[in-house]
């Protein structure tokens, strides 16, 4: 049914859903943001499900978004980027607003929107060799689609610790910061998931949705103006000078122009 990710659920109504775009590093295509988008409805619709498991295959979790697709969007009319940069954001809300919990399940490298999509779980968990990190100011981006999520999560102080250097961090730090709730040797992230997941099963599910819709409702704002917000400042750095030689440099495995490390 879906193309670039994979979506099984387990007798107790325990929904796995994979990034499976190994080869690429799960990284997040146009194919990826539409299959997403859709199975977070299915998921939201099926009386069946209980709880939903976010993972990836393969040696990544989620390198971020597609760099070929963000290429794209800058030689598209205005019309079609702000398109593109609704489809992204619109996925992440609606993994956010899925009416069951979400538990995201970390391996390898989690890195601009595999952040995002962290921040969007109730509870992450990664693996003890996990690398984190908000890269899009190095390719001249910004991480905005993505931006309430994460901020959201850390709160604005945490966040601005890590928002705008594209440092890389490792989990420890993650957890300090407030990304994930803990972090485990990779043997063990199948065996952690799993006690959290038990608890739902003896939870009733339309108090669980009502819950959580009320943890939302109480915490940071995130509406439509906000996501159109987020839409704008994407779209906009999209037509940058910076973007284009960002992105440039990243195919012609350079550095840009303005990187001065030694």
């Amino acid at each position: 049914m879906f193309e670039t990710i994979d979506v099984s659920t387990d007798a107790r109504g325990v929904a796995t859903l994979t990034l499976n775009r190994p080869e690429k590093h799960n990284a997040m295509s146009a194919q990826m943001l539409a299959d997403l988008s859709a199975a977070a409805g299915q998921l939201a619709a099926d009386n069946a499900v209980r709880v939903v498991v976010l993972t990836g295959a393969g040696k990544t979790f989620c390198a971020g978004g597609d760099l070929g697709w963000m290429q794209d969007q800058m030689a598209a009319d205005p019309e079609t980027r702000f398109v593109e940069a609704r489809k992204l954001a619109e996925m992440l809300q609606a993994l956010n607003t899925l009416p069951k919990p979400v538990i995201g399940a970390l391996q390898g490298n989690a890195f601009g929107g595999g952040v995002g999509l962290a921040s969007v779980c109730d509870i992450a968990i990664g693996v003890d060799s996990l690398k984190m990190g908000l890269t899009e100011t190095r390719l001249g981006l910004i991480p905005a689609t993505i931006g309430p999520y994460v901020i959201a999560r850390m709160g604005e102080a945490r966040a601005r610790r890590v928002f705008m250097s594209a440092r890389l961090f490792d989990v420890a730090e993650a957890v300090g910061l407030g990304l994930l709730a803990k972090s485990v040797p990779a043997d063990q992230l199948a065996e952690a998931v799993e006690a959290e997941v038990a608890p739902y099963l003896a939870c009733a599910p339309g108090a669980v949705a009502s819950a959580k819709q009320l943890a939302r409702d109480l915490g940071p704002r995130i509406d439509e103006d906000v996501i159109d917000r987020t839409i704008q400042a994407l779209v906009d750095r999209w037509k940058t000078d910076e973007a284009r030689e960002g992105i440039a440099a990243f195919f012609g495995k350079r550095k840009p122009s303005w990187n001065s490390q030694v």
